[in-house]
């Protein structure tokens, strides 16, 4: 019997009542009397043994003692404010020469109104509707009458403390669960925020998107309207993003976006709205906007705090922006109709040149809904066996010899006619289209390579362009593998060719993408040589197998003294490398002499053949192909990439 004894509620009861005895009389009651309730409960269960149920807990009442109403107010103020309330209190009716009971019970309800009380009265002083009266209806009050009985005095007592713990343990349980609700509520309402934010921002630029813009757009129309102030719509487009994208990356891509953002918003005024719609493309609400020349400043102001080079991967990356303007009333009157009219002279700012701004005027419609279309036609044109590939002859220049050919693609429109690649290329990177056109490039040059080798040909090899994007998709080397595998074709009859930029972006996973590459037998070649980066350090570090100068140095060859110092240190250096050159936008005797004297490897252009479609480039092999002894084939399948070397 020592862990089972029940446990007891300590409760504070107050007694009021100016008669000292009385206040013995009460402690005999509630505290003596329960004290020994409780030991002959322990004496039942030694007799009778532990009934294996459990004892009901009985309370222990804590008594204090006033004598007079002021001072059993005080008692209670002070409980209170300690944090441990009275339960109840036993309150005489009269208590000269202070407050009687009524006005003591008024007192001590002021300051804490859930105390249960019991009045104790031994004279009809008030009767029970005066009571009411003076303390309204209640069933906090019992009176309990003099001389009463001590079991008059523990129901009282029991069942007031009982009611005040349960009322307490209630309002505790209810006051939980109201912080509960609004905990949850304000959670709940935090969350609606956010989802609100998210429902009208861009998550990546914090800037407002499509929906907030075509709410601000209807309240500037709504102001415009009502003010008679014109306002004007600016969509701005960065230039050449997706080369970002493809060549540095989604996260630099992200970074770059951010910035423009920030630059944008701190450009613009408070009135303004600036907002992303997606990709690179973002739309600024300039209001007002009383006339073109000031629109015209403001856009100058965008670009050139766009043009502030940002430190990019340990490089000053440096951005422009191409832009379109739209006027509301005078060039549209809704919302739809500005921001496509923007657009419109956006994509005319592209036309020019990029980096400009363009007012809209009503010619530029046609030019866009041309594009609009033509990006459609773009869309369908692989699955419509739409394209095809041209191939332009690369040649010895000692000899005259046909060495390779670049396959150039090609556009069979059905309305249009052939478009060339600069007519759909750059549409291509725009919308996405690059990677699967290029992949397309690759499996048809390996196809039709293979078929002119079936049909007694000579094993030319096959010239094909990378884009930045190709090379960065991390499928490039599967995609080789698969278009030569496919038709059985000798990796040495393949090359690629791609930009500096692209090679030089991820140097270290270009190293490794090249050397597998190179692995294979297939020929590397750097195009536009002379145009990207200004460090060369790459041409000993990738195995490369040659370098083509880009047509911008031959075409002045002959008149610029400097193209001609500039072609004759790239071959000086190229050859010094062990590498090959080739010179490409031949077009002149004159031009292929020099490069001649120069030592160039091979050249390609007009002044031996345009580039042609396949027959018919297999025709004009069998006419110019002369027989080659065994040495001339064995240098012209051979690669010069030190890698291919060691094999």
């Amino acid at each position: 019997m020592t862990s089972d004894a029940p446990k007891v509620d300590e409760i504070r009861v107050l007694i009021v009542d100016d008669i000292v005895a009385i206040h013995e009389d009460f402690r005999l009651v509630l505290a003596d009397v329960t004290d020994h309730e409780v030991n002959l409960a322990k004496v039942e269960e030694l007799l009778f043994g532990d009934s294996g149920e459990p004892t009901e807990a009985r309370p222990v009442y804590l008594l204090d003692y006033a004598t007079q109403g002021h001072q059993g107010a005080e008692y209670v103020r002070r409980a209170v404010h300690e944090g441990r309330p009275y339960a109840m209190a036993f309150v005489d009716m009269r208590m000269p020469p202070g407050w009687d009971g009524l006005e003591t019970i008024e007192r001590i309800w002021a300051v804490d109104p859930d105390m249960q009380v019991v009045i104790c009265s031994a004279h009809s002083d008030y009767d029970w509707n005066e009571v009411v009266a003076r303390l309204g209806h209640t069933d906090k009050l019992l009176i309990l009458k003099k001389p009463f009985e001590p079991i008059e005095v523990k129901q009282c007592a029991s069942a007031l403390t009982r009611k005040w713990q349960q009322e307490r343990a209630l309002r505790a349980h209810v006051d939980s669960l109201e912080r509960a609700i609004f905990e949850r509520t304000q959670s709940l309402e935090a969350a609606n925020q956010q989802l609100r934010h998210l429902a009208t921002h861009d998550a990546l630029t914090n800037l407002p998107n499509r929906v907030l813009l075509d709410d601000r757009l209807a309240q500037a129309i709504a102001h415009s309207d009502r003010d008679q102030e014109p306002f004007a719509v600016m969509v701005v487009d960065l230039d050449q993003f997706k080369l970002i994208n493809d060549s540095m990356g989604h996260f630099a891509g992200d970074e770059v976006l951010s910035e423009v953002a920030r630059r944008l918003d701190a450009a613009a005024r408070k009135l303004d709205t600036v907002a992303r719609i997606g990709g690179d493309e973002f739309v600024l609400i300039v209001s007002p906007s009383p006339t073109i020349e000031d629109t015209r400043e403001f856009g100058r102001q965008l670009n050139l705090a766009l043009q502030a080079p940002i430190r990019l991967h340990g490089a000053d990356l440096r951005i422009s922006a191409s832009i379109g303007v739209a006027h509301y009333p005078v060039d549209g009157s809704t919302a739809a109709l500005l921001l496509s009219r923007a657009d419109a002279a956006m994509y005319c700012a592209k036309q020019f040149g990029r980096n400009n701004l363009q007012c809209y005027s009503a010619h530029m419609n046609a030019t866009t809904i041309e594009r609009v279309n033509l990006l459609s036609d773009l869309h369908k044109a692989l699955s419509l066996h739409q394209f095809r590939l041209h191939y332009q002859p690369k040649v010895d220049t000692a000899t005259g010899d046909i060495r390779g050919a670049e396959a150039l693609i090609r556009w069979q429109h059905p309305t249009r006619g052939l478009l060339a690649p600069d007519e759909f290329i750059p549409l291509a990177e725009e919308c996405g289209l690059i990677n699967d056109i290029g992949a397309w490039v690759l499996r048809e040059a390996c196809r039709q390579c293979k078929t002119w080798q079936a049909a007694g040909l000579p094993a030319l090899r096959i010239a094909v362009n990378v884009s930045a994007s190709q090379f960065r998709q991390g499928g490039l080397l599967d995609l080789i593998r698969d278009a030569l595998q496919s038709v059985q074709l000798d990796a040495r009859c393949l090359e690629l060719e791609m930009t500096e930029s692209a090679v030089m972006t991820n140097p270290e996973e270009s190293a490794r993408i090249l050397e597998q590459v190179s692995r294979m037998g297939v020929v590397v070649s750097v195009d536009d040589f002379g145009t990207g980066y200004s460090s060369m350090s790459y041409l000993r570090r990738f195995p490369i197998d040659k370098l083509k100068i880009d047509r911008s140095f031959i075409k002045d060859l002959m008149t610029h003294p400097d193209d001609a110092s500039i072609v004759q240190a790239i071959i000086s250096l190229a050859h010094g490398l062990r590498l090959k050159v080739v010179a490409e936008g031949v077009e002149t005797a004159a031009q292929l002499q020099l490069l001649r004297s120069l030592n160039c490897d091979q050249y390609q252009g007009f002044q031996f053949c345009a580039a042609l479609p396949a027959d018919d480039f297999g025709a004009m092999v069998q006419t110019w192909q002369r027989e080659a002894d065994a040495a001339s084939d064995q240098e012209a399948a051979r690669t010069n990439s030190k890698l291919a070397n060691c094999r």
